[in-house]
């Protein structure tokens, strides 16, 4: 407690609810209203710096431009200048709801469906503070600044985001101001370089829920490759399993990138159907999986005849006998007359070459995609002989996977045409369609599936267009 009752001539100070260096928080009664409210007290102790007034009049002025039944309000800020106590105070509302630090010190578990209630509660927040201009970066989402009031039945009730003491503006960041923030466990890679972006918040979000569904801090648990190990802890669905790895994902280029991002891997995560994926072997597929821990190997055969061959066949045959016609004529010319014209044939003889390829491919060949722990590959197997699609690349250059569900686009005569399912892998900035000029086909059922296994081991989420 502190020797004077009453702040601001206004606040009469009820409890002390928290203290750290150069700062307390107190419950106090606005002797105006008689509402509770919550204040924040700065003193310019004997470890005061002046970060921390940098900090303190940011989070003032954040909550002062905020609005959000989530978040508390802002309500006064002032000058505290007595014999004993020479500082700031920040007053805002008092929302009464315990901590989920509270909760689960006290022996509370969370349900599966409880994480998800407050993942997306809490996401649907960060979604208006990303939303800003310029966007709001929490940079100290942890259990202890998330409040559960009103909780009853199956629901966990209204969620709050609170403490904001840590906030930063990305216009802060960039005229300099950066100051390494946040608590150890909940923090991503970046943030101890003093770097933040709204995947920063997402990260301390997953860490969190790793704890409710665990029940242990995130930083006791394993780590490898600066991963947290949550796995073995307990056992949860795949789906929220993996939702919770794409959070905490070290690297940025993978990690669930923003909180609209987040929702909706957090929705196709409960509702697989939505986005037409499926964790299961289409029955009569003959893609051969093999994958453990290190290794994982996929193995398409070729297509096999199908009726569309048979004009596919015809147009080539078609093609490459007038482009034959062409070129001997064109030989017939004296030379050097005749070289305008042979070089003129050379393209409709690479598409040509083309279209026979994809035929003899899609009949005779088979594709063999593999991916370790350090490098990614694709093979191709035609009538006995192996060669390589592309060089080798290392895995951690693969950025993204995106799914192209079967649509229709419009030629220039304004006819549709079907375009089929696509499943790309993106290594850096460059793009591999997974079954580009190999002439096989596979279903829409099939590549979603093979999708949803890439996906899956590769911890990175899947992307649609």
């Amino acid at each position: 407690m502190i020797p004077e009752q009453i702040l601001g001539e206004r606040y009469e100070i009820q409890q002390q609810l928290g203290k750290k260096a150069g700062r307390r928080t107190f419950v106090a009664r606005d002797l105006t209203t008689q509402a509770l409210v919550i204040i924040k007290l700065l003193s310019f102790s004997s470890d005061f710096e002046w970060d921390d007034l940098k900090l303190f009049e940011r989070e003032a002025e954040t909550l002062k431009s905020l609005s959000h039944p989530a978040i508390p309000r802002y309500l006064d800020y002032f000058e505290v200048n007595s014999p004993t106590i020479k500082g700031f105070a920040l007053v805002q509302t008092y929302i009464p709801a315990q901590t989920l630090e509270q909760y689960l010190k006290s022996g509370q578990t969370f349900t599966e469906i409880e994480v998800k209630q407050i993942a997306t509660a809490i996401l649907e927040i960060l979604t208006y503070l990303h939303g800003l201009n310029p966007p709001v970066i929490h940079r100290d989402l942890k259990p202890s600044n998330i409040l559960l009031g009103d909780r009853s039945g199956n629901s966990v009730g209204q969620v709050y985001l609170v403490d904001f003491g840590s906030v930063q503006t990305v216009l802060a960041a960039e005229d300099g101001t950066r100051t390494v923030v946040g608590t150890y466990g909940y923090m991503p890679p970046e943030q101890f370089g003093g770097r933040t972006v709204p995947a920063s918040d997402i990260y301390s979000l997953g860490a969190t829920l790793i704890y409710l569904v665990t029940g242990t801090h995130p930083a006791d648990l394993p780590q490898k490759d600066f991963r947290i190990q949550f796995e073995t802890a307990i056992n949860l669905r795949s789906s929220l399993s993996r939702f919770l790895k794409w959070m905490t994902e070290p690297s940025l280029d993978r990690r669930l990138s923003n909180a609209n991002v987040a929702l909706q891997a957090l929705n196709d995560a409960r509702t697989p159907a939505a986005i037409s994926l499926t964790s299961e072997q289409p029955a009569g597929s003959k893609i051969q999986i093999t994958k453990n821990w290190d290794v994982l190997e996929i193995r398409i055969p070729p297509s096999g005849f199908k009726p569309s061959m048979l004009f596919t066949g015809a147009f080539a045959i078609a093609w490459n006998s007038f482009i034959l016609f062409w070129t001997i004529n064109a030989i017939a010319v004296p030379f050097p007359i005749n070289v305008p014209f042979v070089l003129f044939s050379l393209p409709f003889w690479s598409a040509g070459f083309v279209m026979i390829w994809g035929l003899v491919f899609g009949l005779f060949g088979s594709l063999r995609l593999r991916i370790d722990h350090e490098q990614v590959s694709f093979h191709r197997n035609l009538l006995g002989l192996t060669f390589h699609r592309t060089k080798p690349s290392p895995r951690e250059n693969i950025t993204k996977l995106v799914y192209i569900p079967q649509h229709f686009i419009k030629d220039g005569e304004g006819n549709r045409i079907i375009v089929s399912a696509q499943l790309d892998i993106w290594i850096g900035v460059k793009k591999y369609p997974l079954l580009a000029n190999t002439g096989i086909v596979l279903s829409e059922i099939e590549l979603s599936w093979l999708a949803n296994e890439l996906s899956d081991w590769l911890n990175i989420p899947i992307q649609h267009q």
